[in-house]
């Protein structure tokens, strides 16, 4: 099949929900209303709350939610066929990503910007609070500790992309200045930041071989791996970054890495229909070895981002909620920033499927589960270097151009994840009366950097290490367990008001149902490996999960029994500003 029909047909059904899905959640599940008072107004500080327009506000969560997950979890997830994988894209991004990110926003927006966790004790219990932010601290402690090693491995394996990559810090924060102070409008500098970006690609290209040769040497001297040197370069930038106020630096690079994805889909669309690739990849591969995990439940859970994914929800009621200017654009920039990340992820499995030079190489590379995982990234970037090349652009500078944007994704989720770590850190120790690192900005930034960083460098499992040779294993289940637990918080929100939550509900029980299911399973295939630190992670995660559900049932149930009665806040349907109170019950 001709790839760029597959494209056109998944972004037409895209173009669709948003016409007519999206604004039902809007009106009948959430109620928006333009006159509420946001968080962003009400306790704007300059730091955290700032009231943002809703374009640069998606180019920060669209590249925040982003990262190289909905790349990489798709690239893997094409040896169970591209079929089931687009079809999985497709359906969570409509009916599961949609609503959770959204509603995530909308819940924080309406409850003075708090975090998920934090709201899983006002909407459930105290309890859920507690175990919601140990599941939470997990994946975040994950997911910084492995894009470093991501972004790490890329800068030793592509020296082009470095200098580009660092042009971005100070260029961003030009314009972050520039928007500030003139206070003008951010697209024609983001554009024009955009296009200097790229011009620095050939220069990349052109010092790849210097550039790589003194990252070598400082290596050397320190006794260090080159790629190590790098994790502790991009560390050293998260903890600076995640402390700035976020029109210096995260609002104005985020606008810029927004306009990025519109031109890799351009690029890799462009270049599939101008070079008439096709679908080479199986629609359904029948050829998997015996042993290989099955399609029920682990599709679902090795595509997390680019479907649904439960770190957009700490995304999206960590800092976004924080700088939402009107509450109706919760819409705008929820679900069109999960639209956008299934828009990237379909390019992911095009560009497997179609760019790595036929059937017979799919079948070597995607000979088991285990060299699909190991080189999805690589396959991708390869990949879009060959689309490139329908332009007459080569291959070589093609590449450079996909690690520019797997970087930029990456690095913009890390600086982020970083961020939502210290505040999961300061309520974590708000919870055990630690009060001086709960209300130290320097203490908080310090732990929720070191702790990743020490997990990232630890060795384990193969040559990536502990965190991506073996926990990885756990971050599909834990970020899709943390998806369904936000729903449930949204869910029993939304039941409380009075409103219908059938659409938060179905992917509520299927993500529940499916993460379950997994955790399950792998604490078989753990055990018969004997490998007890998995057994006993994944064995810790179940338990929460469970209890976690329990929890949620009950407080869904207590919603139900409260409608029926008078205590229910039924005011909350038009939650004006002088009902703000009464709404975030």
């Amino acid at each position: 099949m001709p790839a760029i029909v597959v494209a056109l047909t998944v972004l037409a059904v895209f173009a669709l929900a948003y016409r007519f899905y999206a604004p039902y959640v809007a009106e009948k599940v959430y109620g928006l209303d333009p006159d509420f008072v946001t968080p962003a107004h009400e306790f704007e500080d300059g730091v955290d709350y700032l009231p943002t327009n809703k374009h640069v506000l998606f180019g920060h969560h669209f590249t925040s939610v982003a990262g190289a997950a909905p790349i990489l979890g798709p690239a893997i997830a094409v040896f169970w066929g591209w079929g089931p994988a687009l079809a999985w894209i497709v359906l969570g991004t409509v009916f599961a990503a949609g609503v959770h990110d959204f509603g995530a926003i909308v819940v924080s927006v309406r409850n003075k910007g708090k975090s998920i966790g934090t709201l899983s004790s006002d909407v459930i219990n105290g309890r859920a609070r507690t175990l919601f932010l140990l599941i939470i601290f997990f994946l975040l402690t994950l997911v910084n500790a492995v894009f470093a090693w991501v972004i790490g491995n890329l800068f030793a394996n592509n020296p082009g992309a470095v200098i580009p990559i660092f042009f971005e810090i100070p260029l961003a924060i030009g314009i972050g200045q520039y928007i500030y102070r003139t206070r003008k409008a951010a697209l024609i500098p983001s554009i024009v930041g955009v296009v200097l970006l790229y011009l620095m690609i050939p220069v990349g290209q052109a010092f790849a071989t210097p550039v790589d040769a003194g990252a070598t040497a400082v290596a050397s001297a320190l006794s260090l791996e080159v790629r190590t040197l790098w994790i502790l370069i991009v560390f050293a930038y998260a903890f600076i970054a995640c402390r700035l106020p976020v029109w210096v630096l995260l609002q104005p690079r985020d606008f810029i890495n927004s306009h990025q994805l519109f031109i890799a889909l351009a690029v890799i669309f462009g270049g599939v229909a101008i070079g008439g690739f096709v679908m080479e990849a199986p629609l359904v591969n029948s050829a998997m070895p015996e042993g290989s995990p099955g399609i029920f439940p682990f599709l679902f859970i090795t595509i997390a981002c680019g479907a649904v994914s439960g770190f957009h929800s700490l995304v999206s009621s960590g800092t976004t909620a924080k700088q939402l200017d009107r509450d109706t654009d919760a819409k705008y920039v929820g679900v069109m920033g999960t639209m956008g990340e299934g828009a990237l992820a379909t390019a992911s499995v095009i560009a497997v499927a179609a760019g790595i030079g036929g059937a017979a190489a799919f079948s070597e590379r995607y000979a088991d589960y285990g060299a699909a995982s190991a080189g999805g990234l690589g396959y991708f970037t390869e990949g879009v270097g060959r689309f490139a090349s329908s332009f007459g652009v080569s291959a070589e500078l093609g590449a450079i151009f996909a690690a520019v944007v797997v970087i930029s994704f990456a690095a913009t989720t890390m600086d982020t994840g970083v961020r939502l770590q210290r505040y999961v850190v300061q309520e974590i120790a708000e919870l055990v009366n630690v009060k001086p690192l709960a209300r130290s900005l320097w203490g908080s930034t310090i732990v929720a950097v070191l702790v990743p960083l020490g997990l990232s460098l630890v060795p384990g499992g193969d040559e990536r290490g502990l965190a991506f040779g073996r926990l990885w294993r756990l971050f599909g289940t834990t970020n899709q367990l943390t998806a369904g637990l936000a729903l449930a918080v949204i869910a029993v929100w939304v039941a409380r008001r009075r409103r219908n939550p059938t659409a938060v509900m179905a992917p509520l029980v299927f993500l529940l149902v499916m993460t379950t299911y997994a955790l399950f399973i792998q604490l078989g295939e753990f055990a018969a490996d004997s490998d007890w630190l998995l057994f006993g992670l994944d064995l810790a995660i179940f338990v929460l999960a469970v209890w976690l559900i329990v929890e949620a049932g009950l407080a869904l149930y207590r919603a139900y029994q409260d409608r029926a009665g008078e205590g229910v806040v039924g005011a909350a349907d038009t939650p004006r500003a002088d009902q703000r109170d009464a709404d975030r019950r």
